[in-house]
């Protein structure tokens, strides 16, 4: 079994599962304990993931172990939108603007889990979210840009128009030092490689459009892309081409 099979059978087995998550949490620490996060989302409902994402900021800051209860509990809410309850949407929407970084991944991985069973409706919903908040939109490119959801081409020239409109949205931006901003633009510095790797003629077109703009924060989304080995993969000498370009 796998390690995440392993906690399920001990979660099985318990009647108050909050002491071992806390226990168990790898918090605080550099990485939380993501297979028993898993665990949780196959082992628990609805009920037990709404009590688990009241475990707010205030109550549950970054780091803590109480903040791995509220990561479970938003990983859990992408089991049951991917079983259907597209309610849950508005949940997420709502948590991909939390102040915790942790949370904001369990939202993408939440939306993944979705996508993975309905691609066309995830890309639907995150078109709308890419016209929100800066966070907002980090989430949806974050949850778009996964390799294992990224093998229709029509899916990647869906998210390849996403990822044009919210690098956009950079260009536009007034506000250029605050904390969210960054967020979006780190998120982007690594997104367009996974859409150009998973389309490589029509993503690098796209890509090239945005490489010979002089804005200093779209090029330094671009030039961190650059840097990715899967770009390196599909078109090394390309690469090398456009890091030598960026550089003069």
């Amino acid at each position: 079994m796998s390690k995440s099979q392993d906690y399920q059978q001990i979660l099985r087995n318990l009647e108050d599962w909050e002491p071992f998550l806390l226990k168990e949490s790898g918090l605080p620490g550099p990485r939380g304990n993501i297979e028993l996060a898993q665990a949780v989302a196959e082992e628990g409902n609805l009920s037990l993931f709404q009590h688990l994402v009241t475990f707010t900021a205030d109550k549950a800051p970054t780091n803590s172990p109480y903040e791995f209860l509220a990561f479970c509990g938003v990983i859990g809410l992408g089991r049951v939108l991917a079983e259907g309850n597209e309610s849950i949407l508005m949940d997420l929407l709502h948590f991909a603007n939390d102040p915790r970084w942790r949370m904001r991944e369990g939202v993408a991985m939440a939306l993944q889990s979705f996508g993975e069973v309905n691609m066309d409706r995830l890309i639907i919903e995150m078109k709308a979210w890419s016209q929100g908040t800066a966070l907002e939109r980090r989430a949806a490119v974050a949850a778009l840009c996964e390799p294992k959801l990224l093998r229709q081409p029509h899916h990647v020239l869906d998210v390849l128009d996403i990822l044009d409109n919210v690098t956009a949205s950079i260009k536009q931006s007034n506000d250029r030092k605050g904390e969210n901003f960054l967020t979006l633009r780190k998120g982007l510095g690594y997104c367009w490689s996974v859409a150009v790797a998973a389309l490589p003629v029509e993503g690098k077109a796209r890509m090239e459009k945005w490489l010979a703009q002089t804005d200093k924060d779209v090029r330094w989304i671009m030039k961190q892309n650059l840097k990715k080995q899967r770009l390196n993969r599909i078109d090394d000498n390309w690469v090398k081409e456009w890091q030598e370009r960026l550089s003069q």
